[in-house]
């Protein structure tokens, strides 16, 4: 499961001793949890983030790098996160099929993560042409309006509860 952090959930004090409280209470796996970060969270205390993660790593959670490419995109930073994911950003997508530089972007982040070790998935996929072109550059990942729309808790829990 995937969940998005916010910059003012990660940058609290209590925020690792927290999840991995929860974590030891819940008894999940922690390696099934990914926590998505923004680069925008990066800015501000680059060193504190990266002890945090790598102590959360360490424990088994695994992070993404959520709208890879619309942020600082430091690529100093990018060696240094214990990340095991990368996303595209759902604007480079809009453009993929029409527009050389965005696939340009998009096939250059895909074997980016490919050469660091990372899994990358495309988020904001809504068409069929979108999937397979992405998937003829190597991306088998997808996020977005092609795959499932939102929907309501009750909902999501009633599929997940099918599933099992």
């Amino acid at each position: 499961m995937s969940i998005n952090v916010s910059a003012r959930e990660f940058s609290r004090e209590d925020f690792v001793d927290d999840v991995l409280g929860l974590i030891a209470s819940s008894g999940i796996n922690p390696g099934r949890l990914c926590i998505e970060i923004t680069e925008s969270m990066l800015l501000h205390d680059a060193e504190t983030a990266v002890s945090k993660m790598s102590v959360l790593r360490q424990a088994g959670v695994l992070f993404s790098l959520d709208d890879f490419g619309t942020g600082y995109s430091s690529l100093s930073y990018l060696k240094r996160l214990p990340l095991s994911e990368l996303k595209i950003d759902q604007s480079f997508l809009h453009g993929i099929e029409s527009n050389a530089n965005d696939l340009a972007i998009v096939n250059t982040i895909i074997a980016l993560g490919k050469t660091l070790g990372l899994s990358v998935i495309a988020e904001g996929v809504e068409t069929e042409s979108q999937r397979q072109t992405l998937i003829k550059l190597g991306c088998t990942r997808f996020q977005g309006y092609l795959i499932a729309k939102p929907v309501p808790v009750n909902e999501f829990e009633a599929v997940v509860c099918s599933a099992l």
